[in-house]
Formats: structure tokens, C-alpha cells, sequence
């Protein structure tokens, strides 16, 4: 089950040099989200700096509505940094229906050291965030963007295309033959669907 606030050591020398997805020629991903097939909001990427050494820049605008009266309001503001193929940093500010959270991580000679509101936390060398455009992530340790938290979770690689999550989230992401994040299908704590359409 996803929740909502989510929408192995090693030395880091011996860390490869990851092969980072293919960035979409327009250098941006744009997606409907959907929550039990209604729109709800969008999910906006862009790309920019070399291709092994991105910026990535993520806003999220999701409304959640009963009839016309808005119930649940999200916003997500990341910035992501890899360096030669590796993850560098992280830098997150998300409301989640009125409560303000905020993630610094940033890539070490010991780890991966994270920070939030609550404190500090060091992640193995390998781990990175879980912002799902690039698939080749899943093969090490995942950490939560917006809450900066260690993930509990098995990723499987279905097909060239599909990789599935499970553990403490239910997600299954899709990708084209170049390795672009197309799609993502998932399921909320409250056991609603959500789902990611690319625009």
C-alpha cells in the first residue's frame, strides 16, 4: 500500500556509476494523476545539465474533492542532483493536506546522509530517492523523498518495461524501449488507485 505522504552499506568508492534513464527529448515529463479515475492533479519533471550529470526539478498539484468541496490538498517541490551516474543530493518541500515537510539529502564518502524536521538520519552509500523516472534505482536501497525515510520494499523487474514494488508501497512504474518513465499504477492506504497517464 502506498501512503500518502509517499505519492547494503558500502565504501562509496566501490559504488558503480549508475546508467541513468534516458531523459525525454523535450527534457520534461508531464502526467495526469488520477485517483479512482478521476484527475486529481499533475506531476511535472524537467531536465536539465548533462545527460549523466541531471538536474531534475519535480512539482506535484493534487486536489482530492467530494463533490465540489476540495477534502485533501498536496504539493510537492523536489530538487534532484546526480553526479557522473550517481545520486548527489536532494532537496524536498511538500504541504500534505495542511502539514509542511521538508528532506535535505546529499551523497557522502560514509553514506547517504538525510535530514528532516525530525532529524538525521545516514542511508547506506547506495541508496537513492525514490522519484521513480529512472528504473535503474531499483537496484539498491530506496529512501522517501517526502518524508526522508528508509523504504521497506522489494523492487522486481516484470519486464523490460515494468518494474513492480512491494513492501511498504504497491507500485508498478512503466517505461518505454528507452528507459522514459511512461506510467505508474499504484494503491492508497485507504485502498483507493491511483495512477500517472504521461501527457
Amino acid at each position: 500500500m502506498i501512503d500518502r505522504r509517499l505519492l547494503l552499506a558500502g565504501g562509496l568508492a566501490a559504488l558503480p556509476a549508475l546508467a541513468l534513464a534516458a531523459t525525454p527529448v523535450a527534457r520534461r515529463l508531464t502526467f495526469s494523476v488520477l485517483r479512482n479515475g478521476t484527475k486529481i492533479g499533475e506531476h511535472v519533471m524537467s531536465f536539465t545539465g548533462d545527460p549523466a550529470s541531471p538536474t531534475v526539478t519535480t512539482d506535484v498539484r493534487m486536489t482530492v474533492k467530494l463533490g465540489p468541496v476540495p477534502v485533501f490538498r498536496y504539493r510537492h517541490h523536489a530538487v534532484e542532483r546526480w553526479s557522473g551516474g550517481r545520486f548527489a543530493s536532494l532537496e524536498t518541500t511538500t504541504d500534505s493536506g495542511g502539514k509542511a515537510e521538508r528532506v535535505s539529502a546529499r551523497r557522502t564518502e560514509t553514506g547517504v546522509i538525510i535530514e528532516t524536521a525530525k532529524g538525521r538520519i545516514t542511508g547506506p552509500a547506495g541508496v537513492r530517492p525514490f522519484t521513480h523516472w529512472n528504473p535503474e534505482v531499483f537496484s539498491g536501497p530506496l529512501f522517501n523523498p517526502q518524508e526522508g525515510k528508509l523504504l521497506k520494499v522489494t523492487a522486481r523487474k516484470v519486464s523490460a518495461s515494468h518494474w513492480t514494488v512491494r513492501g511498504e508501497a504497491e507500485i508498478d512504474d512503466f517505461y518505454d524501449e528507452a528507459g522514459v518513465w511512461t506510467a505508474l499504477k499504484g494503491k492508497l492506504e485507504d485502498g483507493s488507485r491511483i495512477e500517472y497517464r504521461r501527457l
